[in-house]
């Protein structure tokens, strides 16, 4: 009997000890299963290398990329879509028409087309003051399809076709000007310019423009520039029909 009860009371030992025990390990795993729970919840999402450094999540769907922004101050704006900035209006002026403005002040050529069938005059001579140069624009009209042509450069001195003369132009470089492609008012059917001397206000460049009318196919003009040789740009606008001079301030 002694034996026997004694075996009794260890296997009760035993029994009650394996079962705190798997109690204990129970325990033990639930309570890491919640920290695995809450520690998914707070930790930072975790990058390719498992650090936490990786980026957030971005959302895939249709409208995540829409999402506005609620502005600090509050309203019912944060459902319309954010202003953009405007961005710089181009000038509306004949300045985007011409090339750029050369390194240097080498002559500026063009060749007239349409000899035989067009014949074109000077009608007026124009002179403005523009933001980084002065313009002369020279009005041409008359018969034909064709185009004229130009020689632009910079002379020692002022003279005329066919004379000879020299002629006085206010300045301290001069810039002639010599259109090809031009006929006389009979043959064009318009009449020419009649100035002769041009002395423009608030140009910088331009001190003076003096018309010397055409001779044998060609109109010349000498501009009177300010200070040393400027760079210049010559150029063709059309309907109407325009030759463009400009001088760089």
């Amino acid at each position: 009997m002694g034996r026997a009860g004694h075996r009794t009371a260890l296997t009760t030992t035993a029994l009650t000890t394996k079962v705190l025990t798997t109690k204990a390990l129970t325990s033990a795993a639930a309570i890491a299963a919640c920290g695995l729970l809450l520690a998914g919840c707070t930790s930072p999402q975790q990058g390719p290398g498992g650090d936490g450094s990786g980026p957030a999540p971005v959302a895939s769907g249709p409208d995540a990329s829409q999402e506005p922004t609620e502005p600090a101050g509050g309203g019912d704006s944060a459902s319309e879509p954010a202003e953009l900035e405007p961005e710089p209006a181009t000038s509306a002026t004949e300045t985007d028409s011409g090339p750029a403005f050369a390194a240097n002040t080498r002559p500026d050529t063009a060749e007239p087309s349409g000899a035989g069938d067009t014949f074109l005059t000077v009608t007026d001579v124009r002179v403005a003051a523009h933001e980084g140069y002065d313009r002369v624009v020279f009005d041409l009209d008359g018969t034909g399809s064709g185009r004229p042509g130009w020689r632009v450069e910079y002379v020692d001195q002022a003279v005329d076709d066919g004379s000879g003369d020299t002629v006085r132009v206010d300045g301290d470089a001069i810039l002639r000007v010599s259109i090809s492609g031009t006929a006389t008012p009979t043959d064009s059917g318009v009449d020419e310019f009649s100035g002769d001397r041009i002395e423009p206000s608030g140009t910088r460049a331009i001190d003076e423009i003096v018309y010397r009318y055409w001779f044998e196919g060609y109109t010349t003009a000498f501009l009177g520039v300010d200070g040393a040789e400027r760079p210049f740009r010559a150029f063709l606008l059309e309907d109407p029909m325009r030759v463009v001079v400009d001088v760089q301030h």
